[in-house]
C-alpha cells in the first residue's frame, strides 16, 4: 500500500471492511437474515446493522482525528467494540 502513502492505522481500517463485508456476504448466502427490532428505533437486518456501524466507525475516527489528541487506533478499538454492540444488540 506504499504507492497509496497509507499509514499502518488506515491500510488496517479498509482491510477490516473488506474482510467484514466479504464475511457478511457469506454469512447471508449461508444464513438468510430476517429484520428484527432491538434498541435501534428501526427494524433492521445484519446488513442494515453493519452499515450503520461502518457510518457510526467513519465519524469516530473523525472526531478523534480532529477534535482529540487521541491516537488512532483507540478510534480503532471504540469502533470494533462499537460494532460487535450493534450488530449484536442493535
Amino acid at each position: 500500500m506504499e504507492w497509496m502513502v497509507w499509514t499502518l492505522p488506515t491500510t488496517v481500517f479498509f482491510s477490516v471492511i473488506a474482510a467484514m463485508l466479504v464475511g457478511m456476504t457469506v454469512w447471508e448466502v449461508v444464513q438468510p437474515t430476517v429484520e428484527r427490532k432491538g434498541f435501534l428505533p428501526i427494524s433492521t437486518t445484519r446488513g442494515d446493522r453493519l452499515f450503520i456501524g461502518l457510518l457510526s466507525a467513519a465519524y469516530l475516527h473523525l472526531m478523534v482525528v480532529g477534535f482529540t489528541p487521541l491516537s488512532i487506533w483507540w478510534a480503532l478499538a471504540g469502533s470494533v467494540l462499537w460494532l460487535l454492540v450493534l450488530i449484536r444488540w442493535g
